[in-house]
């Protein structure tokens, strides 16, 4: 695939995803939504015939991601409320599509990730992050709000956190996005690419089918009481014990060895 905003490379089983828009700081607009839709589309394929076992989202440059692109927002402002609303379900989309991506998405984040770019945060699995990078939702000082975003953001910081930082639109340090969930490591900016591949040789010895299914449990047992998600759960585990990786993964055990999948 070749796109005009992202750069792609391919490792093996790892995708590696980077918006590349420095000299805008990574900032998104029309285009580069339409891309990452397209690209979250043919990843999931892919991911299905575990040709990609994980992806890693970066920038291009020192931020990671700005935000909405200044040029692109100045031409929703002739816009109808009718065109407004094609334009945020067309974010929308793309912010869905990565966060149902079956694979595990990894988000390294370097410089600062603010409105939408925070909103990749909330869409990844995993968040690796430099400890002098910033975040913020800025929206509300703009006259909007961070609502495409709001969904994702609040099932993972809560609503605590989302009540402070929606509404005041200030900007936060690392450790504070660290404190409240919104990334999960914290390292030097040297030791940012060394902290990501730690993770994906994690994910690398897991089952691929096993992973793609504890992030879908996560999804349908989100805030159901455990006597209600039961069902879900026990089909989940008994179908995992009989199919073939579940078994290659006890035998793997029992005989102590690698299991096949695991690089």
């Amino acid at each position: 695939m070749t796109y005009e905003f992202l750069s792609l490379r391919r490792e093996g089983a790892i995708e590696y995803l980077t918006l590349n828009r420095p000299d805008v700081r990574n900032a998104f607009n029309q285009e580069m939504m339409a891309e990452l839709t397209d690209w979250a589309s043919v990843a999931a394929g892919a991911a299905r015939r575990h040709e990609i076992r994980a992806a890693v989202l970066g920038g291009a440059g020192t931020i990671f991601c700005a935000g909405g692109d200044a040029k692109y927002m100045s031409s929703t402002i002739g816009f109808s409320e009718a065109e407004n609303l094609r334009d945020a379900q067309a974010m929308a989309t793309m912010f869905g599509a990565l966060d149902q991506l079956p694979m595990p998405l990894i988000c390294r984040i370097q410089g600062a990730a603010l409105g939408g770019g925070a909103g990749f945060a909330a869409v990844s699995d995993i968040v690796v992050a430099e400890d002098r990078a910033t975040f913020g939702f800025p929206e509300v000082k703009l006259g909007i709000m961070p609502a495409i975003i709001g969904p994702f953001l609040v099932a993972k910081i809560g609503q605590a956190a989302a009540r402070e930082l929606f509404l005041t639109g200030a900007r936060f340090s690392a450790s504070r996005a660290k404190e409240i969930g919104l990334i999960h490591a914290l390292v030097p900016a040297a030791e940012l690419d060394v902290k990501v591949e730690e993770y994906v040789r994690e994910i690398l010895t897991s089952g691929p089918n096993a992973v793609a299914a504890a992030k879908k449990l996560i999804r349908d047992v989100s805030g159901r009481p455990a006597a209600d998600a039961a069902e879900t759960t026990t089909t989940a585990i008994a179908g995992l014990r009989v199919s073939p990786e579940g078994q290659e993964g006890l035998k793997a055990f029992l005989e102590k060895r690698k299991p096949s999948w695991s690089s």
